[in-house]
């Protein structure tokens, strides 16, 4: 009786059935059943979804080196900003240089919000 049982459970462990028995018709209704009547509680984690937003609040803005002199000029990045963008909110959250290949700055990218 015990040999059964644990060739029975081998059977079951290695699935060592056909897909036209009864043995695999069997576990297809067990895992329709599971998927359909399943509680939607057993997969909750009780964290809420974070609200991401669609685009991200950081805009960036490039500036050409003839307009401003450097990039500790906030006062003329920011006024150069809010001439092309047309916000007067916009607030400058970083500035990077943008070098050409020789080391030359030719630009200012400006990240904005």
């Amino acid at each position: 009786m015990l040999r059964v049982l644990l060739t029975t459970l081998k059977k079951i462990f290695f699935w060592n059935y056909a897909r036209n028995t009864w043995q695999w018709d069997l576990l297809c209704v067990v895992c329709l059943i599971f998927i359909f009547l399943t509680p939607k509680s057993w997969f909750d984690n009780g964290e809420r979804p974070s609200a991401v937003p669609h685009q991200s609040p950081v805009q960036r803005v490039v500036l050409a080196a003839e307009v401003v002199a450097s990039e500790s000029d906030t006062a003329k990045i920011e006024q150069q900003v809010r001439a092309i963008t047309g916000r007067g909110d916009a607030r400058i959250v970083g500035v990077r240089k943008l070098l050409n290949d020789d080391g030359k700055v030719v630009g200012f990218e400006v990240d904005i919000q």
